[in-house]
């Protein structure tokens, strides 16, 4: 059973429902909104309309659909690096190059695929009990709900914001001091594949501490307190220091002066935002009791570090 709201935001006042739709409910194809659409599974304010009806921005869209059997995600045999597992949670540690949940452009092969296959009962749990996602070029934790009654209690702390997650990332640029970035998140106004620092957008927390310098870059600890997309990387760019690889958001790699053309390659050409899901605290849903897990940097990470600290030495040097 599908069943999720959202709300029109200012930037896509005007536009077609279908539109909206798929750019507010991005896990389904624009083919498959429009046939819900048409058949009431999705209304507007609680009333059935068109796909080419025009909507206003703070109009709630609300989908509501029963899967048919033929619709469900199909178990497939893929690895897990599996953190912790007990009957009501499952705790993994995601790879780079993984996607969290089907949708229109990776319908299978998925962390969610993964699951279904590794524990069949998250079958009878909302979104196979993914109650939040790293993106694809992310690495880390993440946790999953095996029970309805999980997945209920999961939800609830993170709409509290008293789960704890933190990240490590390689952000361009030096940092005088820890902060805290409280701007709003929403669609790019330009680029559907992007999000934005927009006032319209809904309300976004990252907190953050150095935890190593280097001479022209600064490894972060970043705490968020909600879950937005992107949040982390939207808001290093909005502050000028977009993490490392990150070829949406940060663009053309800044590198210092001085350093040799080799590594210079290497820094432009580091393959995926350096951002890894290094941490991880809840309260366990059955127990109660405060549970934290930790994940190590990956091998890509660990080198980048090696290399910007060897760069430093060298010009100490």
């Amino acid at each position: 059973m599908i069943d999720m709201e959202e709300q029109v935001p200012e930037y896509l006042d005007g536009q077609r429902s279908d539109i909206i739709a798929s750019d507010l409910f991005p896990d389904y194809s624009r083919s498959r909104l429009q046939a819900w659409i048409k058949e009431g599974s999705l209304k507007v304010d609680g009333e059935k309309v068109r796909p080419k009806d025009r909507l206003a921005s703070g109009q709630n869209l609300r989908l509501q659909v029963e899967l048919d059997s033929q619709e469900r995600w199909l178990p497939q045999d893929i690895p897990l690096s599996i953190v912790f597992e007990d009957d009501h949670l499952l705790v993994v540690d995601k790879p780079v190059g993984m996607v969290v949940h089907p949708a229109a452009g990776n319908p299978d092969g998925t962390l969610l695929n993964g699951v279904l296959h590794h524990a069949p009962e998250t079958n009878h749990v909302p979104r196979a009990g993914i109650v939040h996602r790293i993106d694809k070029d992310t690495s880390g934790l993440l946790v999953i709900a095996k029970t309805v009654e999980s997945e209920i209690s999961l939800v609830r702390q993170l709409q509290k914001r008293s789960v704890k997650r933190e990240y490590l990332c390689v952000a361009e640029g030096n940092f005088t001091a820890g902060s805290t970035i409280d701007a709003p998140i929403g669609r790019h106004p330009r680029s559907r594949l992007k999000m934005a620092v927009v006032s319209s957008g809904k309300p976004a927390i990252t907190h953050y501490r150095i935890e190593q310098r280097f001479l022209a870059h600064t490894l972060l600890r970043v705490q968020l307190e909600t879950g937005r997309t992107h949040q982390i990387r939207v808001h290093m760019e909005h502050i000028k220091h977009p993490l490392v690889g990150d070829q949406l958001y940060g663009g053309r790699a800044k590198v210092p002066a001085g350093i040799s053309q080799d590594f210079r390659e290497y820094l432009r050409a580091f393959p995926r935002q350096a951002l890894h899901a290094a941490q991880l605290t809840l309260t366990h849903p059955s127990n109660g009791k405060l549970m934290s897990w930790q994940s190590e940097l990956p091998e890509d990470m660990r080198q980048l570090l090696d290399r910007l600290a060897k760069f430093d030495v060298e010009e100490q040097g």
